[in-house]
């Protein structure tokens, strides 16, 4: 990225750094909001993007729906006003989304796996240059989803 594309973007945000999350956020816990914080706090005068993963694909990655469907997730994230922005993300492929909002870094969580192997080299394909950082587990014997679902 072209540090005159970097300073453009940061000037139609006000001079702030976008990061960008991504999860399938199936109600949010403590660890969740762990997440949101230390994205935003990564870096001095962010703009936190959360994208929602799309039911299908969570259903493709975790072989199971989430219990809310993604637009009951998506208002879930927009309700604990964390994020500056929320969006789905993209339903057959990850990148054209990402290459939208054009982040000036990714956060990942400590778990995050899927479409993870090759991004950095995958975006810099596409002309995105993009600083990617893991975030802290919050917990993380707690506060997981998956841990989470059996003892409810």
């Amino acid at each position: 990225m072209s540090k005159k594309s970097v300073d453009s973007k940061k000037t139609i945000l006000g001079g702030r750094t976008r990061i960008m999350v991504f999860g399938t956020f199936d109600g949010l816990h403590k660890g969740h909001i762990n997440f949101f914080k230390q994205a935003k706090n990564f870096i001095k005068n962010s703009f936190l993007i959360v994208s929602i993963a799309r039911d299908r694909n969570v259903f493709r990655i975790k072989g199971e729906y989430p219990s809310k469907n993604e637009q009951e997730r998506v208002f879930l994230v927009e309700k604990c006003r964390l994020a500056d922005k929320v969006i789905l993300s993209g339903v057959k492929n990850h990148i054209p989304h990402i290459i939208k909002i054009r982040p000036d870094i990714i956060a990942l969580g400590y778990d995050q796996k899927a479409y993870v192997k090759n991004l950095k080299r995958d975006l810099k394909s596409k002309g995105l240059s993009v600083k990617i950082v893991r975030m802290r587990p919050y917990k993380e014997k707690i506060y997981k989803n998956s841990l989470l679902k059996i003892t409810r």
